[in-house]
């Protein structure tokens, strides 16, 4: 059996990831607050794609303070950084009392996650249950192609 380069070398193998060491982290109270960690990616010289559903994303209408209920889906190919999940889910609950139009919450999601593991290609999509029967899905690419 082999053993891990962490219980080798008696220290942890990814010291920056905080919250998964905690078995309660509170939700932060909005995004800016959130912490996005990451950890090195074990294959950055292949491209493949990782997958993230979040299917009961909460954020707050700017103008009336009601709820909007989506789904997010993440896709994005990594490069030298992985997002750690429960950062991330930490940090897309942290919209539940945060006011912003779909478009916003999606490019907002979209420039934090890239700022945080600048991967090669990344999509954000926002699909937002009816209100005023009226269904709205928003996508947002890293890097932006030209239309």
């Amino acid at each position: 059996m082999k053993t891990s380069q962490a219980s080798r070398s008696g220290k942890a193998l990814h010291p920056g990831l905080t919250l998964l060491r905690r078995s309660r982290a509170p939700i932060p109270r909005s995004p800016a607050r959130a912490r996005l960690e990451t950890f090195q990616n074990a294959y950055p010289r292949r491209d493949y794609w990782i997958h993230f559903e979040c299917p009961e994303f909460t954020a707050l209408c700017p103008i009336t303070g009601q709820p909007d209920f989506g789904a997010i889906t993440i896709d994005y190919i990594p490069d030298r950084l992985c997002l750690e999940s429960k950062s991330l889910k930490l940090y897309l609950f942290s919209f539940r009392d945060y006011g912003a139009f779909h478009e916003a919450a999606v490019n907002r999601i979209l420039d934090d996650l890239v700022a945080h593991c600048r991967p090669r290609r990344m999509r954000i999509t926002g699909r937002f249950n009816p209100r005023g029967g009226i269904a709205i899905t928003v996508t947002a690419e890293h890097p932006a192609h030209n239309v």
